[in-house]
């Protein structure tokens, strides 16, 4: 037990005899130093004692896909420091391949006492999920916001970027610089915002080129939110003549790059290739990515706010914030084929 109350003590930065008190529930201590306390149990994974547990409305879930892509991480420190600064305690559940579901993760929460929930790119995004699991949730009286992925069956608030502007700009942008044949590298055909970038690039390519439905479809690659599926996805459009590829996040565009290399072909001189998210670090590859950026603190930070509006007891109407993207120009774009211009300055 002496051991434990110094880990504890050291976590929360007071004194043992302070964490005894707040353990037995004794007055006398501010609620601010009650809380860090409580965090600090929280943390080090001990068991709260059943009579403080009602005390725990100072957390907050946030479930988000694997870390792996850089993006996610970004959302999540973003989305932390607001919790903080309002006074709550983020508790982050990460998904993993072969860990725990969504469903378990979010069963965790509930059990720990927290006041709501953030899901970033969850099962909501995906249109052949079973919805019924949100219902279940509010009818528990847990508030919660979702990011990325609209659903119209889901009764509360979402946030998202504005996927379609996202396709639209870079269409815009790499017909500027004289590419007629673009292809775009996608993830899995069943996520929402997978669609919506399809629709964007769809009317990017009408407006700026001519093209018909069925000329953009052959320049549709699906594949996995990865290095390699974007190099996959680019490889198959780069054979089928395509001089720039737009990959929906950085790191298919890594791969995009990759696969151009790996045929002998130079980037930008010979294939462009347009990244999504703008994830920390990106602007240091080689060469830096032009990408979109997601505006990922303007998100973020709106997520927070309306979660925090909905646990006030003022609930955000079912409806969804969008946030329009950036496109961000640096040297992994330039000049089509038979292009006499240089590539675009590069910026941001």
């Amino acid at each position: 037990m002496t051991a434990r109350l110094a880990d504890i003590a050291a976590q929360a930065g007071v004194s043992e005899a302070t964490v005894s008190r707040v353990l037995n529930g004794k007055p006398g201590v501010a609620a601010g130093t009650r809380e860090s306390v409580l965090a600090a149990l929280d943390v080090l994974g001990y068991e709260r004692p059943v009579k403080l547990r009602q005390r725990s409305a100072g957390l907050v879930g946030l479930i988000t896909p694997e870390l792996d892509n850089p993006i996610f991480p970004a959302l999540a420190q973003v989305i932390g420091q607001a919790l903080t600064r309002q006074g709550y305690t983020p508790v982050l559940a990460t998904q993993t391949p072969g860990g725990s579901t969504e469903d378990e993760l979010t069963e965790m929460l509930v059990d720990r006492g927290v006041s709501g929930i953030i899901f970033v790119s969850g099962l909501h995004a995906d249109t052949t999920a079973d919805t019924g699991r949100y219902d279940q949730l509010r009818a528990q009286g847990v508030p919660f916001v979702l990011i990325n992925g609209f659903s119209e069956k889901v009764q509360a608030p979402f946030v998202s970027p504005d996927d379609r502007a996202a396709m639209q700009l870079a269409v815009t942008h790499l017909t500027a610089l004289g590419h007629t044949r673009i292809g775009l590298a996608v993830g899995p055909k069943r996520f929402v915002p997978v669609l919506r970038k399809i629709e964007g690039f769809r009317l990017g390519m009408k407006e700026c080129l001519g093209l018909g439905d069925d000329a953009v479809e052959e320049l549709v690659q699906h594949s996995l939110y990865s290095l390699e599926g974007g190099q996959a996805a680019a490889t198959a459009l780069i054979a089928r003549g395509c001089t720039a590829v737009v990959c929906a996040s950085d790191m298919m565009a890594l791969g995009a790059i990759r696969a151009a290399r790996q045929q002998g072909l130079r980037v930008p001189q010979d294939v462009s290739v347009v990244g999504f998210d703008d994830s920390p670090l990106i602007a240091f590859t080689d060469p830096p990515l032009t990408t979109i950026r997601q505006p990922v603190q303007a998100m973020g930070q709106a997520a927070v706010r309306t979660l925090l509006e909905e646990i006030g007891g003022t609930p955000a109407p079912h409806t969804e914030f969008v946030f329009l993207p950036e496109l961000v120009v640096r040297g992994s774009t330039a000049s089509g084929p038979g292009q006499t211009r240089g590539p675009s300055r590069p910026q941001g």
